[in-house]
């Protein structure tokens, strides 16, 4: 059975005396309250929706309203009493609103409706490899990259028409970019099949660039690399990118580093690790021994006793902080070296010292222990 009908005042939450700008207030306020594109998970937006634009196109214009107020069997003929104002449309359609919504709901409705325009496209962002050693990485450097990509017709200027000519206005679409179609309460909108949604079209080609208003081109930058880019690193070269469409801003050129492995050095975020082999007289002794650093040695004194896989920290010899001032540290992780081809008197000497020294390294250690 058919929904009765609702008064549309009330639908509208306005009384009968409401004068235009009252309804067309409430009408902006319930249809940001019940558009379907702010409530995609409430299955009834979309019904009360209708509803309120039925309402709306009815109470806004002033003959529909002055029928309407004589009695709904006059407005709407002998099924009143059984009409559902939600499957109503009006003479012009919903199209009439698309003024209304262009910035209700950031443009969204304005693209179904009929009133959508074809749009500048920004260029396509793009993006380039520079590969570098570790030690530029840990300084910094300037580098130059050749990039293929589109450019700006210089021909047409980018308008895509020969010289002398212009794009003419698309008589399909009127320059709008779409064509529409009404189906039922709603108007379906698509791009313009004889513009492709540009709006207008081009008579006369450019010779240059074929009617496109870009041209391929190899440009070169000089980028600098600041101090401290790791593996992965994006550098961002603003509007450097591919030329856009119909005047639209070009896209921007990201420069990706790809940073190169260390030999002595593993990074571990802006912190640098690097072995630091010692004898076992230094080990057991202390010592002071010289470990390279990004910007030269510096002396680390060994503590007697250290044991291999200990790590030392060398404060602010580390990798710079990239973006930021300071550099990280720099783990000197010890390594004892136990010596090889041992002549008989060093082999003396060392039973020796094992006879002198009678410490169970195994003892106190979990299953080791008698």
């Amino acid at each position: 059975m058919a929904a009765a009908l609702r008064d549309l005042y009330e639908v509208l939450g306005v009384g009968k005396t409401a004068g235009g700008d009252e309804i067309k207030k409430a009408y902006r306020k319930l249809a940001r309250k019940y558009h379907p594109d702010a409530n995609p998970n409430d299955p009834k937006a979309e019904e009360r929706f209708k509803e309120v634009s039925t309402a709306y196109e009815t109470l806004s214009d002033p003959e529909k309203r002055r029928l309407y107020d004589a009695g709904p069997t006059r407005f709407f003929g002998q099924g009143a009493a059984g009409f559902d104002p939600r499957g109503f449309q009006g003479a012009q359609g919903l199209g009439d609103f698309a003024d209304l919504f262009g910035n209700l709901f950031g443009g969204a409705f304005g693209r179904r409706g009929r009133e959508a325009q074809a749009q500048a496209q920004q260029g396509r962002d793009i993006a380039v490899s520079v590969t570098l050693s570790f030690a530029d990485a840990m300084r910094g450097v300037t580098t130059k990259v050749s990039v293929p990509k589109t450019v700006q017709c210089a021909t047409c200027g980018g308008s895509g028409a020969a010289p002398g000519t212009v794009p003419t206005t698309c008589p399909v679409c009127q320059g709008r970019g779409v064509t529409t179609q009404n189906q039922g309460f709603f108007s379906l909108s698509q791009p313009c099949p004889r513009c492709g949604g540009n709006g207008t079209v081009v008579e006369s080609p450019c010779p240059t660039c074929g009617g496109s208003g870009v041209t391929q081109a190899l440009k070169k930058y000089t980028v600098p690399l600041p101090a401290g880019v790791k593996d992965g690193t994006k550098i961002r070269l603003k509007g450097k990118g591919e030329a856009g469409l119909r005047g639209g801003p070009p896209g921007d050129l990201y420069v990706v580093t790809r940073v190169e492995e260390s030999p002595i050095f593993d990074r571990r975020g802006n912190d640098l690790v690097i072995d630091v082999p010692v004898t076992i007289t230094e080990a057991a002794l202390g010592a002071t021994v010289a470990v390279p650093t990004p910007d030269g040695k510096v002396a680390l004194k060994i503590p007697a006793g250290i044991q291999s896989g200990r790590l030392l920290r060398i404060p602010g010899r580390g990798s710079p902080k990239l973006g930021d001032t300071g550099k990280g540290d720099l783990l000197a992780r010890i390594h004892v070296v136990v010596p090889a081809g041992l002549t008989e008197d060093e082999k003396v000497l060392l039973k020796k010292f094992q006879n002198m020294h009678v410490e169970d390294p195994r003892e106190g250690i979990p299953g080791w222990s008698a």
